[in-house]
């Protein structure tokens, strides 16, 4: 059951969205060679605690981080540690904050010094993708319709989409109906209604769709082995569109 939020709830959900948009501001302003992402899960920790939430992550089905840092091949849930930061690397920060109940949830991948030119072109065409579906978003659309402008969006760059992890719904709990993916036919799936509240997050590779699991259980990588990028929005769709929650304060 997909569940539409009331005005209060959509309140709260864009504080907890606030929070998280500022937390990237923040990190984004650290990023730097030699900054370890430990440094950067302290740095987002304390201020989503700051405002008053509670990291939306830490200890969600055991794992350890305040934030998802995850670099070059690695797609999503890298687990902060001592790695240090290399000019050229990419990073991609998935944060989320819960806020009186409710949470939060946006991933934006960065460039670290100066990063070549498919690392640039991958982030482009990945961040485009998110705003190509978000346009599809609208009441009475059908929601594999998102799916569908990511997926060509995407493949006409000639980059790939993961298959395995897709975007969802989001509210009291960090993972509800409906499941989203980044691909798919359009004019199928759920109508959308005012009220919804859902996380779309394209996940994107330079060369084949394949990812797998390290031993750690939790870190996603590319089986090639090439760059990865995530980026992802928590929008609520209104009476005319939608709006997107994780915006910065100010």
């Amino acid at each position: 059951m997909i569940i539409c939020k009331s005005a209060a709830e959509l309140e709260l959900m864009r504080e907890a969205g606030r929070i998280v948009a500022d937390t990237h501001r923040l990190l984004q302003k650290s990023i730097q060679p030699d900054i370890t992402t430990k440094e950067l899960d302290q740095i987002a920790e304390n201020y989503i605690r700051s405002q008053g939430a509670i990291p939306s992550f830490k200890g969600y089905n055991g794992f350890s981080g305040s934030i998802c840092a995850s670099v070059n091949d690695e797609l999503v849930h890298g687990i902060p540690s001592a790695r240090k930061l290399k000019d050229g690397d990419i990073i991609s920060l998935d944060i989320g904050a819960q806020y009186k109940g409710y949470h939060g949830d946006s991933a934006w991948t960065y460039g670290v010094g100066t990063i070549s030119d498919t690392a640039k072109k991958l982030l482009e065409v990945t961040e485009r993708s998110l705003y190509m579906g978000l346009a599809e978003a609208k009441p009475d659309a059908r929601l594999f319709t998102i799916s569908n402008a990511i997926q060509r969006c995407v493949e006409e760059e000639g980059f790939s989409i993961v298959r395995e992890y897709v975007g969802h719904g989001i509210g009291t709990e960090l993972h509800e109906e409906p499941q989203i993916p980044n691909y798919g036919p359009a004019g199928r799936g759920p109508r959308l209604k005012p009220g919804m509240v859902l996380a779309i997050e394209p996940m994107v590779n330079v060369g084949e769709r394949y990812v797998k699991t390290l031993q750690d259980n939790w870190t996603v990588v590319t089986v090639d082995g090439t760059l990865c990028a995530h980026f992802e929005h928590t929008i609520a769709i209104t009476p005319d569109g939608y709006e997107i929650l994780t915006k910065s304060g100010s």
